[in-house]
């Protein structure tokens, strides 16, 4: 194994002090960020940005497939050469040091380090390039995570099951998204996206309002980090009837290019700067379950456990509001939706609050939770889902995003 020193910056920002103060307001962003229809075709001008001339890409063989060509292309145009790596499709230490090993012994003098492809292959690329010293460009083809923009990666065993994050001193040093290849994704994701970026707010207001909340870093929030969660929820709020209509038909338009940059950009400081609370810890706890590990998103699960955070915090007309936008775009806002039953799988969804309240975040919550009180809120956040479901109408979950 490659020998790397593991950075934490819990330790920097919040451990340490004995003077009793609260940790400094830190917030992090990527080096640039670039976004239109079309970019990735210009990618050998932006990668000269950060004078790189021989970048290893990283990608998998079908995305390979689909974009390899045109990749490579844009590179030479703008005067580099590219190493080809392939990304065998988990974010475990096993691929992240073969890859390491393959692109140090490559024979070529890799000066950057550039991911194509979605959150897992984005996320290993970032500890490939920790490991080598090296920048690290994102070109994301999809926009179901907001995984380009951060600085930590979510690491998994070689059969899928998560074991935690590895944090990196370093944002991104490009982050290119084309939104034109992510309008020709499948548009599953896209949702999916929206219901993550979605909770960015929620979540970021828990943290800063309570003055023993943390973000990633272990730091305080900046109201800046705030103002962008917030603006992340109030532009999918604003234009995601629209952008999911446009994406239907492989059409780039502002909707499209504002949803994009929530689920990417707004969604990757927010949540990194901003923190995170019971959203995400339940959705971290229902991946326990195998059914929805293989079979739904991130973003599908985070939105069903945003529902069941502000029940928790008594925020109850926000609940419905949420619980009304999932349902209306296409995302799980009932048991049913996750095939899951209230007699049959009790003790399954019992096990999954359980392993919720073990997720660090959960303590960025102001109240006195337990497993049992995250149950409840979880079923109460069923009921209220299914009574939005009988006014609202069932079709969008149902024909988009129900897995087979």
């Amino acid at each position: 194994m490659s020998k790397h020193k593991p950075y934490f910056p819990q330790e920097i920002y919040s451990s340490g002090r004995n003077d009793g103060a609260p940790p400094p307001r830190v917030i992090l962003a990527p080096h640039r960020y670039i976004q239109g229809a079309g970019i990735i075709d210009h990618l050998g001008s932006y990668i000269s940005i950060i004078a790189s001339k021989n970048p290893a890409v990283l990608m998998t063989a079908g995305g390979r497939r689909r974009l390899g060509r045109r990749i490579e292309g844009a590179l030479k145009r703008g005067g580099a050469e590219p190493t080809a790596a392939v990304f065998k499709g988990e974010c475990s230490i096993e691929e992240v040091e073969r890859l390491t090993r393959e692109i140090r012994n490559s024979g070529r003098k890799v000066d950057a380090i550039v991911a194509i492809g979605g959150g897992k292959c984005i996320d290993t690329a970032k500890c490939v390039a920790f490991r080598l010293g090296l920048p690290l460009v994102v070109c994301p083809s999809i926009a179901s995570t907001d995984a380009p923009c951060s600085a930590v990666s979510v690491m998994y065993t070689t059969d899928g099951v998560g074991i935690g994050p590895e944090f990196f001193q370093n944002s991104p040093a490009l982050v290119v998204v084309d939104t034109q290849i992510i309008a020709d994704s499948p548009l599953r994701h896209f949702i999916a996206g929206m219901g993550d970026a979605l909770a960015t707010f929620y979540e970021a207001r828990t943290c800063f309002y309570n003055s023993s909340g943390r973000n990633i870093l272990g730091a305080r929030i900046t109201i800046a980090a705030l103002g962008i969660a917030e603006l992340c929820a109030k532009t999918i709020y604003e234009e995601a009837h629209q952008a999911i209509d446009s994406v239907k038909h492989g059409v780039v338009d502002e909707a499209v290019e504002r949803v994009v940059e929530a689920n990417t950009l707004l969604s990757g400081i927010g949540f990194e700067s901003g923190g995170l609370a019971a959203a995400h810890s339940i959705a971290a706890g229902l991946t326990i379950i195998p059914s929805l590990h293989q079979d739904y998103l991130h973003g599908e699960l985070v939105g069903i456990g945003l529902i069941a955070q502000l029940i928790l915090e008594s925020h109850s007309d926000e609940a419905k509001t949420v619980a009304r936008f999932l349902a209306e775009v296409g995302l799980p806002a009932t048991l049913k939706h996750l095939r899951l039953d209230i007699e049959k799988d009790a003790q399954s969804l019992k096990a999954a609050m359980s392993a919720a309240m073990k997720e660090p975040f959960i303590s960025n919550e102001p109240i006195d939770l337990s497993a049992e009180k995250l149950y409840s809120a979880f079923i109460e956040a069923d009921n209220l889902g299914k009574e939005i479901i009988a006014v609202v109408g069932d079709a969008p979950f149902g024909s988009i995003h129900c897995p087979a």
